[in-house]
């Protein structure tokens, strides 16, 4: 584990997760088939201003993989009786790809539990998403594909695809692939991919519903300009949809940003969350106004960073 090592039984599943730091508390969530090592990079340098909090989520990493539902529903009310069991009452939220996903699910659901929220390359912000994904929903053939994906297709991607996966030490791969081959972890890949995709792309996306929040708490999005994961212009039509959100972004970088531009992306996130004159975000109505106001809603225009070199 990165830091200090835990691990409780929450609902029915155990979870473990790793912490560094002090101070206010940020909770990071990782995406689909991958692990609180992630943020190996960037959590050592968020330490230095925060609780860092990183746990495993269930189907993943070295937590459990129990028969759920596994879908975002299900995995917001898992990370909300986490941090009852961590004794937090709120925190930061930062959800990268399918982690993102779910922070923002959180805001539906959980909304009391969160102080800021940062989404980096997140899924549930529109419906393009990688055709591999796509297919792996497709009956007969998706459950027949996803052994095969997680046996030899992950440590060829691991190897052969820094833009889909970012630049991995030969270590961590090893370490990733050992991960994705524990029991449970196909049927926690099925139903994860399952319950926010189908042939046609996502159609679990928070966005659509962020109307139903009634009041959105800050919020800023990270990207990666060459994502081939999630396009870039999901993030770009977020600032459309609601006001107030910033979106950084991350030249020469794929769908991990966090990982291949660390530094520059531990700053960034490190300014958000300690900005105490950051407005909430509000949503827009088709017609531009905020939702249940009469001002004008305006948009904080995107910030542009260049990007770290890979290590």
């Amino acid at each position: 584990m990165i830091g200090a090592a835990h691990e409780a039984q929450v609902d029915g599943s155990s979870i473990a997760w790793g912490e560094l730091g002090a101070g206010p508390p940020l909770v990071l969530l990782h995406g689909i088939l991958d692990s609180h090592r992630t943020w190996r990079r960037a959590a050592p340098l968020l330490a230095r201003h925060f609780r860092v909090l990183m746990p495993d989520l269930p189907g993943y990493g070295w937590s459990g993989r129990p028969d759920a539902p596994y879908t975002l529903s299900w995995y917001a009310r898992m990370v909300a009786a986490w941090m009852d069991v961590v004794g937090l009452r709120r925190a930061h939220v930062c959800g990268h790809s399918y982690g993102g996903g779910i922070a923002a699910w959180m805001l539906l659901q959980e909304r009391s539990r969160i102080d800021r929220l940062a989404l980096v390359a997140a899924g549930g912000l529109g419906r393009e998403v990688a055709l591999g994904m796509r297919l792996a929903t497709i009956p007969v053939l998706g459950p027949a594909l996803t052994p095969l994906v997680i046996r030899f297709g992950v440590p060829l991607v691991l190897r052969f695809a820094p833009a889909t996966v970012g630049h991995i030490e030969p270590a961590e791969a090893s370490l990733a692939v050992r991960m994705t081959r524990l029991p449970g972890s196909v049927r926690a890949l099925e139903r994860s991919v399952a319950g926010v995709i189908n042939v046609f792309g996502q159609y679990q996306n928070m966005v659509d519903r962020a109307h139903e929040i009634a009041a959105l708490p800050p919020v800023a999005v990270y990207w990666g300009t060459e994502d081939p994961v999630i396009p870039l212009r999901h993030g770009e039509r977020l600032l459309q949809r609601v006001a107030g959100v910033t979106l950084t972004t991350y030249p020469g970088c794929g769908h991990y940003p966090h990982l291949d531009a660390a530094p520059d992306f531990a700053r960034d996130l490190s300014e958000f969350l300690c900005d105490r004159a950051r407005p909430p975000a509000r949503v827009l109505a088709t017609d531009g106004e905020t939702v249940g106001d009469t001002s004008h809603g305006s948009r904080v225009a995107p910030q542009r960073v260049g990007a770290g070199a890979a290590m």
